[in-house]
């Protein structure tokens, strides 16, 4: 398996245990990878980019969702 495919698999796993602390521990990793070109490192990035934006939008969302919830009638169940 070369590099790339091995910090593919890494950026994937990542991804799919959606922990903000890792992914942003991956994404410094790579800004320092001199073993992948400018365009794959950036590529790799991006996947933890929309990732970690994708999960904190989703946490506002849940948020709003439990907020109405919670008020629905105007009485806070």
């Amino acid at each position: 398996m070369d590099h790339l495919a091995e910090v593919s698999a890494r950026v994937s796993e990542e991804i799919a245990n959606n922990s903000i602390r890792d992914m942003n521990i991956l994404l410094c990793e790579l800004s320092e990878d001199t073993q992948l070109s400018r365009e794959d490192r950036y590529s790799q990035q991006q996947r933890l980019r929309v990732a970690v934006s994708r999960h904190s939008t989703e946490k506002a969302q849940l948020a709003e969702q439990r907020r109405q919830w919670l008020t629905q009638g105007g009485i806070i169940t």
